[in-house]
Parts: structure tokens; sequence; C-alpha cells
């Protein structure tokens, strides 16, 4: 079988990390491509590196990469809220429009988020960490086994450990005292069939 075929690779559990806003766009086109193609799983490094670790331990661990990347893309979505609200005289009706829909919704929600699905064809991609993963294409509704979301008295805490995730990663002992009052919060778990529900709340 040439190595290339991704097709007869057998589904495996990913971890992908997300945001609010992209909860909403799962449940309303039913898909979503992760950003950069980007999950986590219990790979042969992530076990080579917890020797001790079971499948338990090692998914908890995969499963705590993709909450801390979900951080760097509520960095990104603060970003752009910030950057919606500059915008020039000149902007034409519809870019006042999105201004004006962005304002309105506020600011980022502050929870980090993650999805738990069985994909097949994922590559192994070491060489950025030992748990990464890339996905070949979008995941669908019915891919999906759980979702993991902040509760609401995280939110403090994943703001603050927002600014701070990639001085965190650089080794920076402050911020990694951060970054783990965040991370002292564990998500809640809810079937992909309540995730409509959650959004309503938030």
């Amino acid at each position: 079988m040439p190595a290339s075929d991704k097709s007869d690779r057998p589904a495996i559990r990913v971890y992908i990390p997300a945001t609010v806003p992209m909860l909403r766009g799962l449940v309303a086109d039913r898909e979503m491509f992760p950003i950069g193609g980007t999950a986590f799983a219990v790979t042969p490094a992530l076990r080579e590196a917890y020797a001790s670790g079971d499948d338990d331990e090692l998914a908890e661990v995969a499963m705590v990469e993709a909450a801390r990347a979900s951080l760097r893309l509520l960095a990104a979505e603060r970003d752009d809220f910030v950057g919606g609200g500059d915008s020039g005289g000149d902007a034409e009706s519809g870019d006042i429009d999105d201004a004006a829909g962005a304002a309105s919704a506020g600011s980022p929600v502050y929870r980090r988020a993650v999805i738990a699905a069985d994909v097949a064809g994922t590559k192994l991609r070491p060489d950025l960490d030992d748990a990464v993963v890339k996905l070949a294409g979008p995941i669908t509704y019915n891919q999906i086994a759980s979702v993991h979301v902040d509760l609401a008295e995280a939110e403090p805490q994943v703001a603050k450990a927002v600014d701070v995730v990639d001085a965190a990663d650089l080794g920076d002992t402050d911020a990694e005292f951060v970054l783990g009052d965040a991370e002292d919060h564990q998500l809640a778990w809810y079937a992909a069939q309540e995730l409509p529900f959650l959004l309503e709340l938030l």
C-alpha cells in the first residue's frame, strides 16, 4: 500500500482547539476546518515522552495542549476585536455595519474550547510537538465525540492567560504562574447535541 494513501488509516480521537465563535460556526455550517489543520492526539511521540502514562492520562495531556492552543486563538480574536474598532473615515457602509456588529458583540468570550472528534487520515507532526497532528480536511458534526468548554468562573483567569501564553512557553516563570491559574480550571464536558443549547446561554 502506498505510504501516501491516507484513506485507510483508522480514525483516532483528536482534540481540536477552538473558541466560542468557532463553535457557533460549527453549529451553523455542520462542519469546521481547524485553524491550520492543527489538532492534538495520543501519538507515538507522546507515548514515548510519557512512558508511564495510560491512554486516559495521555488523552488528558493532549486535551491540555489543545486547551492551551485555544488560548492562542483567543488572543487572535481579541486582536481582531481591537483592530475592528480602528476603521478609517472612508469606510464603506458594509464595513461600518461590520464594525457596529463587532461593537455590539462586546469582547471575546474568554472561555477555552476543545472539540474531541474521531478523524481518519491524520498526519503526525512530532517536529512541531509530541501531540500535534494535522488534519487533511474539515471535521463534520457527526464526527464529534464531545465538546469541552470553560465555565463562567474561569473567564477572569483565562483572560489573563491569553496575554502570557507565549511568554509561558518561553519559560517566563511569572507567566507560567498566570497560565497555571487558568489551567487549574477544568473544562466542562458537553455532548455534541448539547452544543446549540450551550451557545444560546453564552
